[in-house]
C-alpha cells in the first residue's frame, strides 16, 4: 500500500484550501482545519481498492483514546472500588440482617430448578465477562506489574477468548430471565411503600412485598436493559464491519465500557445481599428452598399466597390466618 502524503486532501471544504505540498503546512494546521467537525478525516491517496485505508488522521480517534485511557479508568475505579468500600462500611455499621423470628424449620420453594439454572448460567458467564473486561481496563496498571509480561499475555489471551464465547450464553440467560420473570417484576404501588420503608435494610422492620421486592425489581430491569445494551454493543465489537464505521465503533465501545462497570457495581451489591449480607438469602438460589420465617419477613405477601396454596414443606399443611 502506498500513502502519498504530498497529495493528501482534507474532507472538509475549508481544509481543501490548504496546500499540502507547502513546506509551511504542519500537522497542527491540518488538525486545526478539522476542528468543529467530529467526523472529519484527513485522507491521502492510495493504490488499493479499500478507500478506508486512505485515512491519515482522525481527530475523534484521539478523543476516544483519551477517554478510554483516562475518563474510563476513573469511572471504573469509582463504580467498582467505591461500591466495594461502601459495602464494607455498610457491613461494619449494619451487620448481617438476621431472621428476626429465627428459623422456622419449614421451607417454601422459592425458585425451581430451571429458574436456578438460568440464574447461575447468567451469573457464571457474567463473572467471567466482568473479570476479563476489567482486565482490559485495569490489567496493565494492576496485573502486569505483579505477574510480568508473559503471564499477563497468557492470561489476557485466555480472557479474550472466554469473553468472546461466553457472551452468547450470557445473552441467552438474560433473555430467559426476561421471559420467565417479567410477570413478577412489573412495578406497583407495593414497591413504592417498600422503598418508603427503607426496604428492611434501613431500620429493623421489613415492609410487605410480593415475590420480588422493589430492590430486586431494580436489579432485574438493570440486568435486562443493561444486558441488552452490552449484547448490542458487544455484537458490534465482535463484528466491527457491521458497526457502520470507526466512529460508530468507538461509540459502542464507550457504551460497552460504561454499562459494564455500572453493572459490575450493581451486581457486587446483589452478591453481598445474597451471601453475607442477609441470613437465609443464598438458599433461594442454592437449594431453591427458603425458610418459612425468612419468607414471611422479606416477602410476606408472596409467603401468604404460598401458604394459601399449601406450598409449605416440612410439616402439616398450614392454614392461612383469618
Amino acid at each position: 500500500m502506498l500513502l502519498t502524503f504530498a497529495a493528501a486532501s482534507l474532507v472538509p471544504a475549508s481544509a481543501q484550501q490548504v496546500n499540502p505540498t507547502a513546506k509551511s503546512v504542519t500537522e497542527q494546521q491540518f488538525l486545526d482545519a478539522l476542528k468543529g467537525n467530529p467526523s472529519a478525516e484527513l485522507q491521502g491517496r492510495i493504490t488499493i481498492p479499500d478507500q478506508k485505508a486512505a485515512t491519515l488522521e482522525r481527530p475523534a480517534g484521539r478523543e476516544w483514546r483519551a477517554f478510554h485511557q483516562g475518563t474510563m479508568l476513573r469511572i471504573a475505579a469509582i463504580a467498582v472500588l467505591g461500591t466495594l468500600l461502601a459495602l464494607v462500611a455498610f457491613y461494619l455499621i449494619r451487620g448481617r440482617i438476621e431472621i428476626a423470628a429465627g428459623p422456622a424449620g419449614r421451607t417454601i420453594t422459592r425458585f425451581n430448578g430451571f429458574e436456578r439454572f438460568m440464574h447461575w448460567l447468567t451469573a457464571a458467564c457474567f463473572l467471567v465477562l466482568a473479570l476479563s473486561g476489567l482486565n482490559v481496563t485495569f490489567g496493565k496498571l494492576v496485573l502486569l506489574p505483579l505477574i510480568g509480561p508473559q503471564a499477563f499475555t497468557n492470561i489476557s489471551v485466555v480472557a479474550k477468548w472466554a469473553h468472546n464465547f461466553l457472551a452468547w450464553p450470557f445473552m441467552l440467560g438474560v433473555a430467559l430471565m426476561f421471559v420467565v420473570w417479567i410477570k413478577d417484576n412489573i412495578p406497583s404501588t407495593v414497591d413504592l411503600r417498600w422503598f418508603a420503608a427503607g426496604g428492611g435494610i434501613v431500620g429493623k422492620g421489613h415492609p410487605p412485598s410480593k415475590r420480588f421486592n422493589g430492590g430486586q425489581k431494580i436489579v432485574f430491569w438493570s440486568v435486562v436493559l443493561g444486558g441488552a445494551a452490552l449484547s448490542v454493543s458487544g455484537f458490534y465489537l465482535l463484528f466491527p464491519f457491521y458497526a457502520g464505521g470507526v466512529l460508530n465503533l468507538q461509540f459502542w465501545n464507550v457504551v460497552h465500557g460504561i454499562v459494564s462497570v455500572l453493572m459490575v457495581a450493581m451486581i457486587l451489591g446483589h452478591i453481598y445481599i445474597g451471601t453475607i449480607g442477609m441470613e437465609g438469602a443464598f438458599d433461594a438460589m442454592g437449594s431453591g428452598e427458603v425458610d418459612l420465617n425468612w419468607a414471611k419477613a422479606h416477602h410476606s405477601l408472596w409467603a401468604e399466597e404460598e401458604i394459601q396454596k399449601g406450598e409449605v414443606n416440612g410439616g402439616p399443611r398450614l392454614q392461612p390466618a383469618e
